[in-house]
This record gives structure tokens, sequence and C-alpha cells, in this order.
């Protein structure tokens, strides 16, 4: 996969028009044509701030001015047999992130707990490995209704690798409102970053996912030396797929993984994706996931115009900005957190809005100068969570 120049020879004037009929197929929930998508990641940093304004109009249209929040319980961390190269969890993988079997039912719902008071709207239960045993399904349907009978109004979305026939239904049966299996990749060059399985396993079980029922979560992962083409063939197959919910990943390269020390992305490339899947994409929760504090760094405020969610704390393995921070970040911009509401009916609202500062950033100034913070803290771990 070769890297794609950001920029283009296209004048003021036709990024105008270009800008002009994608906000007009973005209102009327339509697609612009692969050429036009491919455009947008070609226009130039002087037009930026343009290419923003009007991703922003298609996300205001459907959106308005909230952000739903997102908060990762990480049921087992480690001990995968895959090896998707840009993964810490990977088999052969030295990179020393946090490996621990299965959460108890308990510890999760604990879990999922601190992530709502911090004002998380959806729990996103993720399992390392290929794909859930029946066992497996069994205990994480035990997780969700206990989540559920506490918080019946957040939702609950369950990521556990590839799925088998009749397991969505059972997931769902049990109260589970999506799951996510990201694609990650163009198909043209999904060999390129895992051969333990194929990208036809992917869109299986989405599609399993979304037969019964459930909201078919899927995204990507931007940085992994894709081509700007290859960026576009993913958006254009999750719309296909019908993903109502896209997470949008920049890599993070850890050490002791294929693509450690990896930093192709800028925070303005990481900008115009933003604005290409909000264009392809333009009805989808389009949920701002990891990577982002080392990749847009200071723009981060620039992304919430474009996208409609974010993770709040920490990721799976790696350590995100202070919570506050989120919570300051969303205050400052005017955008207003979807909430839950308890079992009295009365809103569960955030920490609040004090802005944190946050040690280090990416790629500079992290401990060790990889620009990667390896999550120490929350599940498995005895350290209060990021939430």
């Amino acid at each position: 996969m070769k890297p794609s120049s950001d920029h283009d020879d296209t004048g003021p004037a036709d990024v105008r028009d270009l800008l002009d009929t994608l906000v007009a197929r973005g209102l009327a929930g339509t697609a612009p044509t692969r050429a036009e998508a491919v455009a947008v990641l070609r226009t130039s940093d002087d037009d930026l701030l343009d290419v923003v304004a009007a991703a922003g109009r298609v996300r205001r249209h459907r959106f308005g001015r909230r952000v739903r929040l997102n908060y990762l319980v990480n049921l087992r961390s480690g001990l995968c047999p895959e090896d998707c190269s840009y993964c810490s969890q990977r088999l052969g993988s030295t990179a020393q992130v946090l490996k621990y079997s299965w959460l108890s039912t308990e510890d999760a719902v604990a879990a999922a707990r601190a992530g709502v008071a911090g004002g998380a709207r959806r729990v996103c239960l993720v399992a390392s490995g290929r794909g859930p045993s029946d066992r497996d399904v069994a205990r994480v349907s035990a997780m969700v209704d206990g989540i559920k009978r506490e918080h019946p109004d957040v939702e609950v979305c369950a990521c556990l690798g590839l799925l088998r026939d009749g397991q969505a239904d059972r997931l769902a049966a049990a109260g589970a409102d999506a799951y996510n299996h990201n694609l990650n990749t163009s198909e043209a060059t999904y060999a390129d970053i895992c051969t333990t399985h194929e990208y036809a396993d992917r869109v299986e079980t989405v599609e399993r996912a979304r037969g019964a029922g459930l909201s078919p979560c899927s995204g990507l992962i931007a940085g992994m030396g894709e081509s700007d083409e290859d960026l576009v063939d993913v958006a254009f197959a999750l719309r296909d797929l019908g993903a109502d919910s896209v997470p949008v990943n920049f890599l993070v390269p850890f050490d002791g993984t294929p693509l450690a020390g990896t930093w192709d992305l800028t925070p303005q490339r990481c900008l115009r994706i933003l604005a290409m899947l909000r264009f392809v994409c333009p009805t989808a929760e389009l949920r701002l996931a990891a990577g982002r504090e080392v990749h847009l760094r200071s723009l981060q405020p620039l992304a919430l115009e474009m996208v409609s969610s974010i993770f709040l704390g920490d990721y799976l393995t790696s350590e995100g900005q202070a919570a506050q921070a989120d919570h300051g970040l969303l205050a400052d911009g005017g955008f207003e957190v979807e909430t839950a509401r308890g079992d009295d009916g009365v809103p569960l609202d955030g920490p609040g809005t004090g802005i944190v500062a946050r040690d280090g950033g990416a790629p500079s100034g992290v401990a060790g100068g990889t620009g990667v913070t390896v999550r120490r803290r929350g599940t498995g771990t005895t350290v209060a969570p990021n939430a």
C-alpha cells in the first residue's frame, strides 16, 4: 500500500464547486462519486478549513451539535491467535500490553458502570481472539444482561471477532444493541495487514450482525500505508454494508508490532479522511476512536465538527487523554453530550467540563519517544479507570 499525495492542482473555484456538490449530496443522504471522494483527500492545506466547514454542514444537518460518548471495556486482553499487523494483541506481538483472561460478569458490569458515570451513552464490550466460542457468547450475554439491568437506556455493543451461525442472534436476544467488526482497510490490500483470515470473513460477520437485528458497527484504521483510493474503497464498502456506526481509528504504532514507528499521518490528513467519510456516509454515526489524541493533537476540535461520537478515556491497550479533558474539549466547542437516563429517569451527567492537562502527545513527548502510552489502568489492573 502506497500513500497518495494529500494535494492536487485543483483550483479554488473547482474546490468550491466540489464542496457545494458534496454538501448538496450529503444533505440529501446520497453519496459522492469515487472521484469526488478522492478529490477531498487531495485538497490543499489552504482549502482545509473550507473542507471541514462543508463536512460540518452535513454533520449538523443530521446530528446537530450533539456528541455521543462511547466507553470501551476490554474483557480479555492479549492472547490473540490472529496476525493483524496493526494490533498490539496479535500473534507474535512483543508489545508490553496488559494480558489477562476473561473478566467476571461482576467486573465487566462494574467497568461499564464507571463509563456510564463518566457520561457514556454506549458501552463497547471487546474481547481479543479470532471469534467467540458458544461458551464465550453465553458469558458475554450475561454481561450484557447485567449492564442492561442497571442501565436500560445505555446501548451495549459487543466486539468479539468473527461470528458463527446463530451467535449474533443469541447476543441480540440477550439485549445487545450493536456488534462491531471493522473492515479496517480496502479489500484489495487486506492481505497486506493480515494472513490468518480474509476480508470476506469480516464482511460476513458484519452481515450476520445486521441479519440478527444488531446495529452493524464497522469502521477502519487509517495510517497503515494505504493510498487515497484504498481509503475511498473501504468507505464505500462500509456504506454498501449499511454500517450505521463507523469507528474511525488512526494507527497507534506499538513497539513490538510490524507497524512500529509508522507515523505517516498528519493532523491535516486526518481531517481530510474524516471529511471524506462524512460525505460518503452522511447519515452514519462517525465515531472518532483510537489514535485521535496522538495524530490530530491540537486539531481535535476541528474533527468534532465532522464526527458525532467519540470514545471516552482509554482504549483497549493504549491510554487516551484524561476523561475530564474530553469533556472540556466538548464544552469549549459548544457541543451537547448525549446523556443516558438512570432507572429514576434522571439524566446521568458526566463529571464536568474542567480541562485537565495531559502529559505527552505523539509523536513527541511521550515516555520512550514512541508516541504510544500503554494502558496501565482500568480493567485488568487495580488502578481506577480513566472515565
